[in-house]
C-alpha cells in the first residue's frame, strides 16, 4: 500500500507541475512579402543598394535601382537577374534588394523560399546586415542565411562575421549543407535567432548553429536590430575564384515568399 500511495503522490506531484509549465512561445507572423503583384518590387518593403565599385569582394556587377531587367515581381515571383552587359563601366547589371528602414527585426525567423541560379561565376545570397546608423563592418554583424558559388554546384553555405570572428582574419563561423538540386528546386532558406544563438537551416533542417559566447560585442553584435538582403553577385574574390562563364547570361534569382515571425 505505501508503495502504491507513495507513486499516486508522484504522478500528482508530476500532473501538477506539467500543468503549471507556462506554454511555448509561438511565433507570430510580422512582415511578409508573398509577390502577389506584378511590376517592381514593393517600394514600402525594398530598397536597393547600387553601384558598381566591387562591393569589397572585387564583384563585376553594378547594382541598379528600380530596373525590371534586374528586379522585377512576376508571376508571384520576385526575380533577380543578373545580366552581362555594359553599364556604368562594368560588364554585368544585377540588383541588391535591401529592407533596411522598411524591415529590421531584433531576434525571430525569416524564412526566404527560393530557387537560385547555376553557372560558374554566380554568387546568389541571402544575409543580414546590423541596422545601425553608421555601419562598420564586420563589427556590427552579419548573418549569411544561404550562400552559393557556381564553381560548387549545390553546396549551400551559412555564416556570422563579427570582430572576433570574420573571414578576413580567418575566424569567420560557418558550416556548409548539400542541396543538390537547389537550381532546379525551390526550397526555404532560413535563419531563427535570439540573444542566445543564430541557427541557420535549409527546409527546417538546422545545420549551423552559432552560439553567444557573453564575452561582448566584438564577439556577438547580434543584439542589434537587423535587416534583410537579397542579391546575386557577379565573380568577385569567391565567386569568381574559378573564373566566370560569359556564356550562361542572364541567371536569376527566383523568390516564392520572405516571411518574419517574431
Amino acid at each position: 500500500m505505501r508503495i502504491i500511495t507513495l507513486s499516486l503522490l508522484l504522478l500528482s506531484a508530476t500532473a501538477l507541475i506539467t500543468s503549471e509549465r507556462p506554454p511555448a512561445p509561438t511565433l507570430k507572423l510580422v512582415w511578409k512579402d508573398e509577390f502577389n503583384y506584378t511590376g517592381l518590387p514593393d517600394s514600402t518593403k525594398w530598397n536597393y543598394d547600387t553601384g558598381g565599385w566591387g562591393w569589397g569582394n572585387k564583384e563585376l556587377e553594378y547594382y541598379t535601382a528600380k530596373r525590371p531587367e534586374n528586379a522585377r515581381v512576376e508571376n508571384g515571383m520576385l526575380i533577380i537577374e543578373a545580366r552581362k552587359e555594359n553599364w556604368n563601366n562594368q560588364e554585368y547589371t544585377s540588383a541588391q534588394l535591401v529592407t533596411k528602414g522598411k524591415g529590421d527585426w531584433k531576434y525571430g525567423r525569416i524564412d526566404v523560399r527560393a530557387r537560385l541560379p547555376k553557372g560558374i561565376g554566380t554568387w546568389p545570397a541571402i544575409w543580414m546586415l546590423g541596422s545601425v546608423p553608421q555601419l562598420k563592418w564586420p563589427d556590427d554583424g552579419e548573418i549569411d542565411i544561404m550562400e552559393h558559388v557556381g564553381y560548387d554546384q549545390g553546396k549551400i553555405h551559412g555564416s556570422i562575421h563579427c570582430k572576433k570572428y570574420n573571414h578576413t582574419i580567418g575566424t569567420h563561423k560557418t558550416a556548409i549543407t548539400m542541396v543538390p538540386d537547389c537550381s532546379e528546386s525551390f526550397h526555404v532558406y532560413s535563419v531563427t535567432w535570439n540573444e542566445d544563438s543564430v541557427k541557420i537551416a535549409v527546409d527546417s533542417n538546422v545545420y549551423f548553429t552559432f552560439a553567444n559566447e557573453h564575452t561582448g560585442y566584438a564577439a556577438w553584435p547580434f543584439d542589434n536590430p537587423m535587416h534583410l538582403l537579397l542579391n546575386i553577385a557577379v565573380g568577385g574574390f569567391w565567386g569568381g575564384m574559378k573564373g566566370v562563364d560569359p556564356k550562361i547570361w542572364p541567371v536569376k534569382m527566383e523568390v516564392d515568399y520572405v516571411r518574419v515571425y517574431q
